[in-house]
């Protein structure tokens, strides 16, 4: 897969500057384009992918338990699911999350019921015996689930998203870049997080300007696209709440850090990954949104240079 680590493109201040800023941004979506087809063809990929397939899709109504009981929640799984499809095993001691599983049983054709609750009920029904009657819900059970938190043992894949390089001064500088942006920006120590696997949230308030909050690490370059990641949604979908806008506004956030963090000599290839794990949308609908991509980028480069430039 391409590198996206490269020298800082400069720019002049004459009249063409805008027209030749726009263009390498331009060339470096095209270059994100091809990153991702690259990444959704890699091995890598295949072997997330094929983890992923074998965790459950959980309804709306058992997202939310798990969230309440658990709210760092990420990957989760039953007990013998996580011994005979992954390897490992909960540790001694864990609480489990508690959620509704679906029981599935022969039903009477007429009533719904399972044969036991059949028998027990006013239905007359006996045109066909029970054990032709057909499968379907015939209601839910309590059952115990752990987050992959709870356990210990072979790890699972997982994808490069990291950004790489050194961001000593940029971080700083994004940080004073917020108000400039009109946005209110924390840094939170790992301790006090509270997003679960999030690596940032943007926050938009009533009357208010966004919030940012990113977990602080020791990967500086990371930490760097991820603000300008929140600062891309700050800026870009402040009163945007679609639900099937989610996919698309993820991918003009990231292209704007991909383009940020390249302009500022990072490696930020990671974001091919970052996109590709992503479903809804192509690639090439990055192509689509190029104006809005760019000129985010471009004024966030524009503050942040400023403020490197005056230090």
């Amino acid at each position: 897969m391409a590198t996206s680590s490269s020298s800082r493109e400069t720019f002049d201040d004459s009249d063409t500057r805008h027209d030749e800023m726009h263009s390498t941004i331009e060339a470096w979506i095209q270059d994100l384009v091809n990153e991702v087809d690259d990444a959704v063809s890699s091995d890598q990929f295949t072997e997330w992918l094929d983890v992923q397939s074998r965790f459950h899709d959980y309804s709306h109504r058992n997202t939310l338990l798990i969230k309440l009981q658990c709210p760092h929640a990420t990957r989760v799984a039953g007990y013998r699911t996580w011994q005979n499809e992954f390897d490992r095993h909960v540790k001694e001691g864990e609480t489990a999350i508690w959620i509704w599983a679906p029981i599935i049983a022969k039903q009477c054709p007429d009533c719904g019921n399972s044969p036991s609750y059949h028998e027990r009920s006013d239905c007359e029904y006996d045109e066909t015996p029970p054990d032709s009657w057909e499968k379907g819900l015939v209601g839910f059970r309590p059952a115990p689930v752990f987050d992959i938190s709870q356990t210990d043992g072979e790890p699972l894949p997982d994808l490069e998203t990291e950004a790489k390089g050194q961001a000593d001064e940029l971080v700083p500088a994004l940080l004073e870049a917020a108000d400039s942006l009109e946005v209110d920006v924390e840094v939170v120590p790992p301790q006090d997080w509270s997003h679960g696997s999030a690596k940032g949230i943007c926050q938009y308030r009533p009357a208010e300007q966004p919030r940012v909050a990113v977990r602080d690490r020791e990967n500086d370059a990371d930490l760097a696209v991820t603000l300008v990641h929140e600062y891309a949604h700050a800026l870009l979908h402040n009163g945007v709440d679609d639900e099937a806008e989610r996919s698309k506004r993820e991918l003009e956030a990231e292209a704007v850090g991909y383009i940020v963090g390249r302009h500022f000599k990072l490696d930020t290839s990671g974001s091919a990954f970052y996109l590709a794990a992503w479903h809804g949308d192509e690639p090439e609908t990055i192509l689509d949104r190029l104006e809005r991509i760019s000129s985010t980028a471009q004024e966030i480069i524009d503050i942040v240079s400023e403020v490197i430039d005056d230090e």
